[in-house]
């Protein structure tokens, strides 16, 4: 953060006195801070929050230029980075009364001796059918859409699934449990 000297003291009572404000004085103060109305649908701890911000700015400097650039990245790429696991981080899910470890190494995952391209490529071979690799190892959430594998499967072979540890079930992705069919008879 680039600094100038001020009344950190100040800024603090200032910062205190709008979380006592209404959100029309809110609205007043963003107009005076910003020098055009907010936007509409801004919530009072939202108007109060940005308007911190800009008093903090003011007072001690805005953001270095790494950490703009890393909030560019961000805006212009849709989100965080990916993750990206060390090696030697050692994954485990259990998968139909079995359990599968795969240890993370530096040209892919080893699971069972052999070296995988990706988690897909594994969750593919334990299951027999197509998996996101980092949502059958808990490492992305299931968003409530289902992921791509063959349910009919499932419900014929009535396979159980344990979430991955660290997981509870409510959090698992619903494709992995066995469906309940209803009979049209």
């Amino acid at each position: 953060m680039r600094g100038r000297s001020t009344n950190a003291a100040a800024i603090e009572a200032e910062i205190a006195h709008l979380r006592s404000l209404a959100r029309d004085a809110l609205r007043r103060h963003w107009r005076v801070t910003f020098g055009r109305p907010p936007p509409a649908d801004l919530s009072k701890d939202l108007l109060g929050r940005m308007i911190a911000y800009r008093l903090q700015e003011r007072a001690f400097g805005g953001l270095d230029r790494e950490s703009l650039r890393f909030l560019h990245g961000l805006a212009r790429h849709g989100g965080p980075p990916r993750r990206r696991l060390k090696p030697g981080t050692v994954l485990v899910r259990d998968y139909q009364g079995q359990r599968h470890t795969v240890t993370v190494v530096s040209d892919g995952f080893d699971w069972q001796g052999a070296t995988y391209p990706s988690l897909s490529a594994i969750a593919r071979a334990i299951t027999g059918t197509a998996w996101s690799g980092p949502r059958f190892f808990a490492l992305a959430p299931a968003n409530g859409a289902p992921a791509r594998c063959n349910q009919n499967a499932n419900a014929r072979d009535g396979r159980d699934s344990q979430p991955a540890r660290g997981m509870n079930a409510a959090e698992m992705n619903t494709a992995s449990l066995p469906l309940q069919t209803a009979s049209h008879a």
